[in-house]
């Protein structure tokens, strides 16, 4: 399930593309917004999948030990904990893992090296010595096992980064956001779970959805009444020496604010600031925090700002507190 955060990123990318673009198409830019959004599921799967190739890779050097001309005692008894861990065999089973790859064709084949370096790195490791020897071997240390690993070993992993970066270029800024989706999936396994378990959807809802479709459009078609907005309040600032990223995040929070009368005014602004952490300048968040505040204010004493649902009960908290 693609987080609400990610599909704001996803929005704001699109839009800084479209206005560098000179030969602008809102249907073809809302066209590739939702391929971008899906190649983010296709790197889900392809994670998802990593753990498998790894497991498989193992259970091949263990076959190519036990088909040595001279075997070792460790050889012919070897310690199969790791390929037989529950929650790898669940993932390496699951009917809609194996359907979403064969059909957009996802695999690591090309990706050999890595996966076995991967391996190496893993049964190297402190964690793989702990797992392997431990005397506890049921369902939970075998769902924790692979929760770690992509925490502490994957998440931490440069080359990794690297890779998925080279792989595709709508990776660049979503890793993070993609592995702790996965890391969700694991947690929410079952020991008595069947191949039939399902994964994360795309979108959590059709609300989802139509969140990106809607905020995308809306930001366009309100971009000469925003942009007005943010002039009117920038008197004393060069409006194009403003970073045009600063431009953008304060549009998209301001057409969030107005079109989406459940989502309440504090959570729309939170989210862009922490937005503008990470894709704008390093003072970017105190600047839009100030200037949007005060845009916010002005709205809302025009009554341009109406809320219902949950975006009035928690607007009513706020001012209560």
């Amino acid at each position: 399930m693609i987080s609400r955060r990610l599909l704001r990123v996803k929005v704001l990318q699109m839009l800084y593309a479209y206005y560098k673009n000179d030969d602008r198409s809102l249907a073809k830019s809302e066209k590739e917004l939702f391929f971008s959004i899906g190649k983010a599921y296709d790197l889900y799967h392809y994670l998802l999948l990593l753990l498998v190739d790894v497991a498989f890779i193992a259970e091949k050097k263990i076959e190519a030990g036990r088909n040595k001309l001279v075997p070792t005692p460790v050889d012919i008894h070897p310690n199969t904990r790791f390929i037989e861990n529950k929650v790898l065999k669940q993932l390496a089973d699951n009917v809609q893992l194996k359907s979403y790859v064969d059909r957009n064709t996802i695999s690591w084949d090309d990706q050999d090296g890595f996966v076995r370096g991967l391996y190496k790195t893993i049964i190297e490791s402190d964690l793989y010595s702990n797992y392997m020897n431990a005397e506890t071997n049921d369902f939970a240390a075998d769902k924790k096992m692979v929760e770690k690993i992509f925490m502490n070993i994957i998440a931490k992993d440069e080359d990794f980064y690297f890779l998925m970066e080279d792989k595709s270029i709508y990776w660049n800024d979503e890793i993070e956001f993609i592995l702790s989706m996965v890391v969700r999936t694991i947690k929410q396994f079952k020991a008595s779970d069947n191949e039939h378990i399902s994964l994360l959807p795309l979108f959590k809802d059709s609300d989802d959805e139509e969140f990106v479709r809607v905020l995308f459009r809306k930001t366009v078609l309100k971009h000469e009444e925003n942009s007005s907005l943010i002039k009117k309040n920038t008197k004393n600032w060069d409006l194009e020496r403003i970073a045009f990223m600063d431009i953008l995040i304060m549009e998209m929070a301001l057409t969030e604010i107005q079109e989406f009368k459940s989502i309440p005014v504090k959570a729309s602004f939170n989210e862009y600031l922490e937005i503008a952490k990470y894709y704008s300048t390093s003072n970017s968040s105190t600047f839009i925090n100030g200037l949007l505040d005060k845009m916010i204010k002005d709205l809302q004493k025009e009554g341009k700002i109406n809320k219902i649902g949950r975006g009035l009960i928690e607007e009513s908290k706020t001012v209560k507190s």
